[in-house]
C-alpha cells in the first residue's frame, strides 16, 4: 500500500506517504498560506517517494477541527487529487491524529485538544487499541474550557492509567492541567495534528497496512 496524507486544518501544514518502505513526511508551521504550500509540499513528498497520484491506494484527509479555511483547504486539496488519479479519500479528525502522536510515545488513555478561539477548546478522549492504534471513547466536543471533563472513573484517587494531555488547548489555557487524573508531558501543550500519524490511521481503514514508524 502506498498512502498520502495531508492537513492544513491548523497551523500545521504537512504531508506524508506511506509505503511498504515506511514513512517520508513534512511538516510547516505557518500563519496562513496553507493552499499556496501544500500542493508542492505534495510534489516534493511524492517525488522523494519515487511514485505519483497514480502508484497511490489512497488519500488521507484532515477534516479538523480547526480553522474553516484550513479545512476547506485540506478536504479541497484532496478531493481534487483522488479525483484526478480515482482515489479514494480516508478522513481522519484533527483530534485523532493528535492522539496518536500521545499514544506513539505509549500512552494508553489521552485527552486531546485543541484551542477553537474566542474562549473555547475542541476536545475529544481515546483509548489506544491491541494494534496500536486508537479507538474513541466520547464524540467530540466544543465549548468553554470549564466545561471540559474526563470520564468519572480517570478523577479517582490514584487511577491505575491517567489520561494523557496533549494539543495546544493546553498551551492556551493552562488551567486545563489541573484535571485530576491527567498528566501533560511539556512538548505536549505545544503539540499539532500531523499528516503521517493521519497516514497510519488512513492506512488502516482501508485495510491494507500495518502502523509504521515514522
Amino acid at each position: 500500500m502506498r498512502l498520502l496524507a495531508l492537513d492544513t486544518a491548523t497551523e500545521a501544514c504537512s504531508v506524508a506517504l506511506l509505503t511498504e518502505e515506511g514513512m517520508l513526511s513534512d511538516s510547516l508551521e505557518m500563519g496562513r498560506g496553507h493552499a499556496q504550500e501544500i500542493l508542492r509540499m505534495v510534489d516534493r513528498i511524492l517525488a522523494q517517494g519515487g511514485t505519483t497520484l497514480a502508484g497511490l491506494s489512497g488519500i488521507a484527509a484532515g477534516i479538523g477541527p480547526g480553522s474553516f479555511t484550513g479545512v476547506r483547504v485540506s478536504v479541497a486539496v484532496a478531493q481534487g487529487l483522488a479525483f484526478g488519479a480515482d482515489l479514494p479519500v480516508v478522513p481522519v479528525t484533527s483530534l485523532e491524529a493528535l492522539a496518536m502522536q500521545a499514544i506513539g510515545r505509549g500512552a494508553e488513555r489521552v485527552l486531546a485538544c485543541l484551542d477553537a478561539r474566542m474562549g473555547e477548546v475542541y476536545w475529544s478522549w481515546f483509548a489506544a487499541d491491541p494494534a496500536g492504534l486508537l479507538r474513541p471513547m466520547s464524540p467530540t466536543a466544543v465549548g468553554h474550557p470549564a466545561a471540559v471533563r474526563l470520564p468519572a472513573a480517570a478523577t479517582q484517587p490514584a487511577p491505575a492509567t491517567p489520561f494523557r494531555g496533549i494539543g495546544r488547548g493546553f498551551a492556551a489555557y493552562p488551567e486545563l492541567s489541573n484535571l485530576a487524573g491527567l498528566c501533560i508531558d511539556p512538548e505536549e501543550r505545544r503539540a499539532l495534528p500531523q499528516a503521517h500519524d493521519m497516514a497510519r490511521l488512513g492506512a488502516h481503514r482501508l485495510g491494507g497496512s500495518r502502523p509504521q514508524a515514522a
